[in-house]
């Protein structure tokens, strides 16, 4: 299902197919699901990067309402998301999030169970505004983008 336009809607670009599970478990716990779109797999952190810059930063200029979410693997590499941001264009640093694991999914799945389980448990930390499921280890290094993200995105997906 697509997204409305004309409303503030999100879309998550996924790295794999680990990664899209968690955001469709995520989408399972919004009440507007409109308003939230998860893209087909992009096979790869660069080509999700690759993907935004070539695709997605033309159709953000023309829709104001758009927000996305670029969910990639950190490979526990500190500098994995300041290459990223670096990628973004500043006048949408502020409708695009960069999140994801420490290191894989795969781990998070031996920790927590299935991603779909795990994408709802951070959508209800967004909507009860805690933390428990983003203070594991191999997703605490969000708390600033889950900040934003939830500042920004979470009030129109409720």
């Amino acid at each position: 299902m697509s997204v409305n336009p004309y409303k503030p809607h999100v879309l998550v670009l996924p790295e794999d197919d680990a990664n899209k599970d968690l955001a469709n478990g995520f989408h399972l716990e919004i009440s507007r699901i409109r308003q939230m779109q998860v893209l087909p797999v992009a096979g790869g952190w660069t080509k999700v990067l690759d993907s935004f810059t070539h695709d997605h930063v033309r159709e953000m200029d023309a829709n104001l309402n758009r927000f996305m979410v670029l969910l990639i693997d950190f490979d526990g590499r500190h500098n994995r998301l300041d290459r990223a941001k670096a990628l973004i264009p500043p006048h949408l640093k502020d409708r695009v999030f960069i999140l994801g694991a420490w290191t894989e999914p795969e781990k998070l799945r031996s920790d927590l169970g299935l991603y779909e389980a795990i994408g709802k448990a951070m959508a209800r930390d967004c909507r009860e505004g805690t933390r428990r499921i983003w203070e594991h280890e191999l997703l605490q290094h969000n708390a600033a983008e889950f900040d934003r993200l939830h500042n920004c995105v979470w009030p129109f997906l409720v």
